[in-house]
């Protein structure tokens, strides 16, 4: 009660929390942190438990999401979330802090971003300012799903698998349905190592995806935006 006191107090309320961390004792460290501060938490130690438990449907405020998981990048797993409807902020979790690793988890649709190791309070305080932001509609692309751990995308009938390459910038353009995603932010989510690429080399990455796209079915397709970049149609 004096928890729930002291909350009110700071005009904070509880929330649920989903905590996607391979690493056990890393996982238990946030969410007692995070408990103790009066939040229920939902944890995954993978990427595809996390997509079973984190979806649109779940209710969770915010995600604390690993970037290095044992059978996927977070940033993917991140990208298929956002692909199904979730739009709850994300708050990466990492030991790469480069520049470009930053940017592209901020591509990938992260909200922010902390380099392991952490002080858990800080990570707390980042957690709490981003649910006091609440959440932003996001509709739901309808007909596809994306599965980050087999870089696969299928239909109610169908599945092709894609290189790791063509899911992201496929994931990255379905996250923001009805958008023009810039060709830059694509081209960040898509080679996160910052690789510096030919437009040529974007435009025929793009012809591939929608090739794969037709194969199965898809009810929607890639549209280019010329000069500024591409969107789900």
């Amino acid at each position: 009660m004096g928890r729930l006191h002291e909350r009110v107090e700071r005009g904070l309320s509880a929330m649920l929390v989903g905590v996607c961390e391979d690493d056990a004792s890393i996982r238990r460290l946030v969410g007692r942190a995070l408990e103790r501060a009066g939040h229920e938490v939902l944890g995954a130690h993978d990427g595809g438990e996390a997509l079973r438990l984190f979806g649109a449907d779940s209710n969770v405020d915010v995600l604390v999401m690993d970037i290095g998981l044992p059978d996927s990048d977070g940033r993917d797993v991140t990208q298929a979330l956002r692909s199904a409807g979730q739009s709850a902020p994300v708050v990466f979790l990492t030991a790469l802090d480069g520049v470009h690793d930053r940017l592209s988890g901020f591509s990938a649709g992260g909200d922010d971003y902390v380099s392991k190791p952490f002080e858990v309070r800080e990570l707390i305080a980042r957690v709490e300012a981003l649910g006091r932001r609440g959440r932003p509609s996001l509709p739901v692309v309808a007909g596809l799903v994306l599965d980050p751990a087999r870089h696969a995308v299928r239909t109610e009938t169908a599945e092709v698998l894609l290189t790791p390459t063509e899911f992201r910038m496929l994931a990255a353009i379905t996250s923001r349905p009805g958008e023009v995603v810039r060709r830059r932010t694509v081209v960040a989510a898509a080679w996160p190592d910052g690789a510096h690429v030919s437009e040529n080399t974007i435009d025929s990455f793009i012809r591939r995806v929608r090739t794969k796209l037709a194969s199965i079915g898809s009810p929607t397709t890639i549209e280019t935006v010329r000069g500024v970049g591409f969107r789900l149609t």
